[in-house]
C-alpha cells in the first residue's frame, strides 16, 4: 500500500505521532510519520534548520526507495530540504511523487486572493529565517509580521495550555495591531494548538500541517500516477 511519507526535520518522535495523527485527520489513514535519524527535538535557530535539510533528504530518499510512498510532506515550519528533495523526486525519476513543505503551504494558503497575514510563533532566533522565506515566495507585500510568544520555545511547548494561551496573545496582536486578515502558527510542533484556536478567533487562523495536507489533496489529485 502506498503511503504519504510525512517527515519530521526534528527528533521528537512524541512530536512525529502528534504531528501524523493531525495529517490523518485530513488525508486519511494512509500517512506514515518518519523520524529524522539525527538532530535536535525541536528546530529553533539557524544552525538547527540547516542541519536538518540533509536529515529530510536522507528520510525522504529511503521513502522514495522503499516504491510505496505516493507523496512526501516536509513537517517543519521553515521547510528544510524542501528544495533539495524535490530536486531528488525528478533526478530519481519519482517525478510524479510530490513534496510539500508546510511552511510554503500555510504561507500560500495565507495569502491567497491578496489577503494581508502575520505569522505567530514560539522561535524568536528564527525570527528573520521566516521574514526571508516569505519574501522568497513573492509574498512580502501581504506580510504584516511576526509575533512572537514569551519564553523558551521547548519549555513552553512541554506546556500545552500555556503554549496555547501564549499563542493565542500573538495571534491576538497579528490582528489587533498589525491588521492582518489571516495568521499563520508557525510550527510543525505547535499543531495540536494551531488545531485548537480556529474557534477563538473571527480572523482566520492557519494550522500549517492541515493546509499543507489540503495542498497535497490537490496535487495528488491532479498528478497522473500519483493518487493511488
Amino acid at each position: 500500500m502506498r503511503s504519504v511519507v510525512l517527515v519530521n526535520p526534528n527528533s521528537s518522535t512524541y512530536t512525529t505521532a502528534m504531528m501524523t495523527a493531525i495529517a490523518r485527520r485530513t488525508l486519511g489513514p494512509r500517512v506514515r510519520g518518519v523520524t529524522v535519524e539525527r538532530g535536535p527535538r525541536m528546530l529553533t535557530d539557524p544552525a538547527a534548520l540547516r542541519a536538518a535539510a540533509p536529515e529530510v533528504v536522507a528520510a525522504g530518499r529511503r521513502a522514495l526507495a522503499s516504491g510505496t510512498c505516493r507523496a512526501v510532506l516536509v513537517a517543519a515550519f521553515g521547510d528544510p530540504g524542501l528544495a533539495e528533495l524535490r530536486a531528488l523526486t525528478l533526478a530519481s525519476g519519482h517525478g510524479s511523487v510530490p513534496v510539500v513543505g508546510i511552511g510554503e503551504a500555510a504561507l500560500l494558503e495565507a495569502a491567497a486572493s491578496g489577503r494581508s497575514f502575520g505569522i505567530a510563533t514560539t522561535t524568536p532566533m528564527l525570527e528573520a529565517a521566516i521574514v526571508a522565506r516569505v519574501a522568497a515566495l513573492g509574498l512580502a507585500d501581504r506580510f504584516t509580521g511576526v509575533r512572537l510568544t514569551e519564553g523558551d520555545p521547548e519549555t513552553l511547548s512541554a506546556d500545552p495550555v500555556s503554549l496555547r494561551e501564549s499563542l493565542a496573545g500573538a495571534v491576538r496582536q497579528c490582528v489587533v495591531r498589525d491588521g492582518a486578515r489571516a495568521v499563520v502558527i508557525g510550527g510543525g510542533p505547535l499543531g495540536e494548538a494551531a488545531d485548537s484556536l480556529h474557534a477563538r478567533f473571527e480572523t482566520l487562523v492557519i494550522a500549517p500541517i492541515p493546509a499543507a495536507c489540503r495542498r497535497l489533496a490537490r496535487l495528488l489529485e491532479a498528478t497522473p500516477g500519483a493518487a493511488r
